[in-house]
């Protein structure tokens, strides 16, 4: 295989995360096979040696009730029994010299005469063990003293066991080694269908790099993690594309009520240039660019409250306001306007309702509110506010006989710079309500709006008599 392709492989998330499993399946198999090793090798050694005490026990039982020669004699009649049957055994006189030696097969090759020599040395009423040479296996020996100072040792090879043990990880390795070609297999395609979602949102992403912003992630519907990243990758475009949708209309509008009084500074300073330097000319369109001045500054210090509300960072200074005197004294700002219009304006409400607030930026918004009311109430119409406490929250009601909403405006009236067709007619910047709606969602309350068209509309505030500052 070519570096550069295994260079791409190690990069590759499943193959990865393939390998990882593959090298924990291994290593789970492993611990698996020492586990059961290990216990399987003590407990064969345990019983081989629980022959050889059982056989040392019954010699040493015949010499205690019959004496020497009687175990020797029983010793030689089973000879060949004990060295087919693998067992050592051998017993010394006093001096060391040996009385009776039987050698398995196998061993009797390897040591021959030289054998009960090596032996001489070993301890008494403890376990030899004596590797064979050249080979894996070994004796099991163990010594005891019987009476008269005589030496019996009894042993057994562990060929039968080592044997056991191999044929047990032969027959391991013969199952492990398919299982784990299966692990690797499996778990690189587990890998590849987990990762499905991750290859999804790339290839979205790559889509929307070249501009389809209408790009979305297909769900799978599983509910696990990865679903729940791709429904909330999915909204997020979403929202991305609802708010680019926004901006760019936004900035139509923008430049469309820009336009407006732009052109009118141009025309203002187009007239003082050929007045012929008149000074009431001069003068008289120095006002008219003062006014459309002032006019974009207040659409761009709007905007800008706008979105200081709306990130959180608008300050705002809290102190007890009194609801019902704070809709009297907006009231008595616009009263003028609505005497002038023909529209009834009334407040009502429980003189003890207060609610923490920045009471001009509450002004703003009731002004806001009533503004927007009065230009599209008719002549006799009316207009009233109204609060109450309601469920831990102060309630304010700006309700009027006015013209009423569109439906098809009422999801859209809070937008920046959106203005029906409608409200087209009025003059105005398109701003009001974005910004009502930006203050008291600073304030951690809710607005809200019920309207039938040629029946009038209602504006519903609700502010949490404690509102926190909202992060």
């Amino acid at each position: 295989m070519p570096l550069a392709t295994i260079k791409r492989l190690t990069k590759n998330t499943g193959f990865r995360l393939a390998l990882w499993y593959s090298l924990i399946f291994i290593s789970s198999s492993l611990l698996l096979f020492a586990l059961l090793y290990f216990p399987l090798r003590a407990a064969i050694l345990e019983k081989d040696r629980t022959i050889i005490l059982a056989k040392l026990n019954e010699y040493t039982r015949q010499e205690q009730r019959s004496g020497i020669q009687a175990m020797l004699s029983e010793i030689r009649l089973e000879n060949e029994h004990n060295s087919q049957a693998g067992f050592f055994v051998r017993v010394a006189d006093p001096t060391g010299q040996s009385l009776i030696v039987t050698l398995p097969p196998d061993w009797h090759q390897l040591y021959g005469e030289a054998f009960p020599l090596f032996l001489s040395g070993g301890g008494v009423d403890g376990w030899i063990t004596l590797p064979a040479k050249g080979r894996g296996d070994a004796l099991e020996i163990i010594s005891r003293r019987l009476g008269g100072g005589y030496l019996l040792q009894i042993g057994r090879g562990s060929g039968e066991r080592q044997k056991i043990l191999e044929n047990f990880g032969e027959v391991f390795a013969g199952i492990m080694v398919p299982l784990i070609i299966f692990g690797f297999v499996g778990g690189f395609f587990l890998a590849f269908r987990s990762l499905r979602p991750v290859r999804d949102l790339i290839q979205v992403v790559r889509s929307i790099d070249i501009g389809k912003m209408d790009a979305r992630v297909p769900s799978r519907q599983t509910g696990d993690e990865l679903d729940e990243l791709v429904r909330l990758f999915n909204t997020m475009l979403a929202k991305i594309e609802q708010l680019l949708t926004g901006m760019r209309e936004a900035l139509d509008n923008v430049a469309h009520d820009l336009r407006t009084p732009v052109t009118r500074l141009r025309a203002g300073i187009e007239t003082a240039l050929q007045s012929g330097n008149k000074a009431e000319v001069l003068r008289e369109a120095l006002l008219d660019c003062a006014e459309e001045s002032e006019r974009i500054i207040t659409m761009l210090n709007t905007l800008m409250d706008i979105s200081e509300a709306e990130t959180g960072v608008m300050k705002l200074h809290r102190q007890p306001v009194d609801v019902v005197s704070l809709l009297a004294e907006v009231v008595d700002l616009y009263q003028y306007v609505a005497e002038e219009n023909g529209v009834a304006v009334s407040v009502s409400g429980p003189s003890d309702l207060t609610v923490m607030a920045d009471v001009d930026r509450m002004r703003q918004v009731i002004g806001n509110l009533l503004d927007n009311s009065l230009k599209h109430t008719p002549v006799g119409g009316r207009i009233e506010l109204s609060c109450a406490r309601q469920a831990g929250n102060v309630v304010v009601r700006v309700q009027d006989t006015g013209a009423g909403i569109p439906p098809d405006d009422l999801p859209r009236i809070f937008d920046r710079l959106y203005r029906g067709d409608h409200s087209r007619s009025q003059r105005g910047l398109g701003l009001g309500l974005s910004l009502v709606k930006a203050v008291i969602h600073a304030h951690a309350g809710s607005i809200e709006v019920e309207s039938t068209p040629g029946h009038g509309s209602t504006f519903i505030l609700r502010l949490p008599t404690d509102s926190p500052l909202v992060p």
